[in-house]
Parts: C-alpha cells; sequence; structure tokens
C-alpha cells in the first residue's frame, strides 16, 4: 500500500426526515444563499421541507444552476453573494448544484482577474464560504468530498478543481428526496458513482485488499441496487438508501487512499459534455469500454480480479475473462437505458479530431494520472466508439 494523507471532516446526516436536523448544524446568526438547480425541489415538497427546517433564519434563494453547471450562472450568484453580504451556503440538488456551489463558495473570495482560473488554471484556493448540502440525486459524491466540475460556456470547456476549503460541513441525505427522479436521472447517477470506483480500483496492484474489498463491495451493491431502482414504478425506502449511500462512498476519498488511481475516462468525457452536450455519466459510459480494451495488457491483472470479484467470471484464458468482462459491464450499461456510443449523439470523425486536437494543445502526452493511456491512442479509443 502507497503512503497517503487522509482527512474528511463532512458531517452526514442520513435518513429519513434529516433535513429538519439542518438548523442545529447552521450558525444561527447565519446569512444563508440557497441554492438548487431546475426546480424540481419545490414541486417535490423538498424546499419546503427546507424552509420550515430554516424557519427564523436569513436566508435567499438562487435556483437555476444547470446540470454541468456554468460559470457564467455561478458568477450571478456570486453578485449576490457579495451584495447580500452572504456568509453561508446551503446547496439542495444533485452533484451540479453542490459542484456550482462550491464554485461560488471559491469565487466568491477570489481575488484575481477571472475566477474561472480556479478551473482552467488550478489556481490554489485561499480562502472559501462555509457550505453545506442537501443531496437529492446520488451520483457525484459531491456531498462528501473537496472536488467540484464547472462548465465555461464561452469556451466551451469543463475543468474540474479540488479543495479542501469547499469540502461541506454537513450533507444531509434523504433517500427519500430522490422518489420523484425520472429514471434517465437514476441511471445516470449509478453509472456515474460505478465509474468512479472503476478509476480508482481498476488500476494496478498495491496490496490494499480493504480498498479493493470496498470497491468491489460498492460495484457488486450498485449492480444491485441500480437494476432493482430501474425495475420498479414504485420507489422503495431501502433500495434508494443503499444507491445513495454506495455513491456517496464511491467518491469520498476512502478508496483512493493507498492506492493509483486513473481519471483519464473523465477526462476524455468531459470534453464530449462541454463540447456536446452528453450527459455525464454519458459520456463515462461511452469512453470506459474504449480505454479499458487500450490498457488491458498493462492492466489485467487487475481487470481479472475485477472480472472475478465482480461479476464472477472464471475463464481459463485471461484475454477471453477480459472480453466477457468489458461486454458484461457495457451490457450493465445499457440495461440501464444508457446509450453508449459515439453516434448515438451525432458525433462524427470530425468531432472527434477537434477533441484530440484539444489535448495536444494541453501538451501532454498521458491522459489521467498514469502513463497508460497516451495522448495519441486518444483518436483510435474514440473511433472505437462511433
Amino acid at each position: 500500500m502507497n503512503n497517503f494523507n487522509f482527512y474528511n471532516p463532512v458531517k452526514i446526516l442520513f435518513g429519513k426526515g434529516k433535513i429538519s436536523e439542518i438548523s442545529e448544524n447552521i450558525p444561527k446568526n447565519a446569512n444563508i444563499l440557497i441554492t438548487y438547480g431546475g426546480g424540481s425541489i419545490k414541486k417535490n415538497g423538498v424546499l419546503m421541507q427546507v424552509k420550515t427546517a430554516l424557519k427564523g433564519f436569513s436566508y435567499t434563494e438562487f435556483g437555476g444552476i444547470e446540470p454541468n453547471p456554468a460559470f457564467e450562472t455561478l458568477m450571478k450568484a456570486v453578485e449576490i453573494v457579495k451584495d447580500k453580504e452572504i456568509d453561508f451556503l446551503l446547496a439542495v440538488g444533485g452533484g451540479s448544484v453542490i459542484d456550482g456551489t462550491k464554485f461560488i463558495a471559491a469565487a466568491s473570495k477570489y481575488r484575481g482577474d477571472c475566477a474561472y482560473e480556479i478551473c482552467s488554471k488550478q489556481t490554489l484556493v485561499t480562502e472559501a464560504m462555509p457550505l453545506a448540502t442537501i443531496l437529492t440525486l446520488p451520483a457525484t459524491g459531491s456531498e462528501m468530498n473537496p472536488n467540484a466540475v464547472v462548465t465555461r460556456r464561452e469556451t466551451k470547456e469543463k475543468f474540474a478543481f479540488y479543495s479542501p476549503l469547499v469540502m461541506p460541513q454537513f450533507s444531509v441525505l434523504d433517500p427519500e428526496t430522490t422518489y420523484s427522479l425520472p429514471k434517465r436521472q437514476l441511471a445516470n447517477g449509478v453509472v456515474d458513482a460505478f465509474v468512479h470506483v472503476l478509476e480508482q480500483y481498476l488500476t494496478y496492484d498495491t496490496n490494499s485488499p480493504v480498498q479493493d474489498s470496498m470497491a468491489e463491495g460498492i460495484l457488486r451493491t450498485l449492480i444491485i441496487e441500480g437494476e432493482k431502482a430501474l425495475a420498479v414504478d414504485r420507489p422503495n425506502y431501502e433500495n434508494r438508501a443503499n444507491i445513495m449511500w454506495a455513491a456517496t462512498m464511491a467518491l469520498n476519498g476512502m478508496l483512493s487512499c493507498g492506492v493509483v488511481t486513473d481519471w483519464s475516462t473523465h477526462k476524455i468525457g468531459h470534453e464530449l459534455t462541454a463540447l456536446h452536450g452528453v450527459d455525464h455519466a454519458v459520456s463515462l459510459a461511452i469512453v470506459w469500454p474504449a480505454v479499458i480494451e487500450n490498457v488491458r495488457e498493462d492492466r489485467k491483472e487487475k481487470l481479472i480480479q475485477y472480472a472475478k470479484n465482480v461479476w464472477n467470471i472464471s475463464e481459463e484464458n485471461d484475454s477471453l475473462t477480459i472480453d466477457i468482462l468489458i461486454k458484461r459491464t457495457n451490457e450493465f450499461f445499457t440495461s440501464l437505458g444508457i446509450k453508449s456510443h459515439l453516434s448515438d449523439f451525432n458525433i462524427s470523425a470530425d468531432d472527434v479530431d477537434v477533441i484530440v486536437k484539444r489535448f495536444e494543445n494541453r501538451d501532454s502526452d498521458t491522459l489521467g494520472n498514469l502513463f497508460d493511456v497516451k495522448t495519441k491512442d486518444l483518436r483510435s479509443i474514440l473511433m472505437s466508439r462511433l
């Protein structure tokens, strides 16, 4: 196992009715900005729960944070923060709302020329506003990690940033807030969490059996519970609870302790989202099989482990085993209704060339954190998914 530092200060309030406890965890004199997305929390009663819990507090609402939160939208919230002297942020929504709120927290204190430098130039965040979250869409794990991804419409760029200063002070995880989710969003969340685990687990062996066992358990849970959730019309509390906790555990830092991680699938997928509006989870489902095909020999040991411990595949021939596990994983994605080819979104070879050129202009020979996914192989990786 490699050396590591681990610290996660996020307090989790998990279960039915936990929204009522938020007032106990926010400073009594806080001036709060409640952030949310398209307004579904108004229809399903979640916003009313929040307002009831905040009785006696001063708060302002900011809605309209879109999927793949836009820098341009978030800067409007930054203006409100400054004008109304907001000192606490409460994100109510899924990963996009939470990511966007993390950016608001950092951008409100940014002293440079353009706050998007936090993402595009990885400018160090030295100060941020306190925030908390109420999760309504399990997927990204943003409710318990220091990561966020923000899109800039003007340049069609999508970059991530990281700072321990934007970790939520607390996060509410009430499975009942997911009951009104369309099946498409639920499926996206399962796939997003699934690939989060794969990017940390399916690399190289560092003799980390605890992390490997946790990763494999989360993957099996997402397979079982994801298929259950999509097979029924009425939500089941235990099913939604298991999916919600699996998605949080998938990216709260525990799986990456002492291991090597990748994230090349995410980096490539971000370009599909930024340029063509492909749902984030769908972009991962498209790219992941091609990335693994490209590194199958280098990562054979972990691929065989994944095949055996998650999919119960144990062919005598290693190459056949890897063929089957890629096929089974892809079939799992499509069984949830996820489209898995670029052609499904009218993305052509010319579009692939644009993406390749973007990476070449960034002057890096490799993608992700490792050295096995090469920029020179990116065109063949994407062309295999047309």
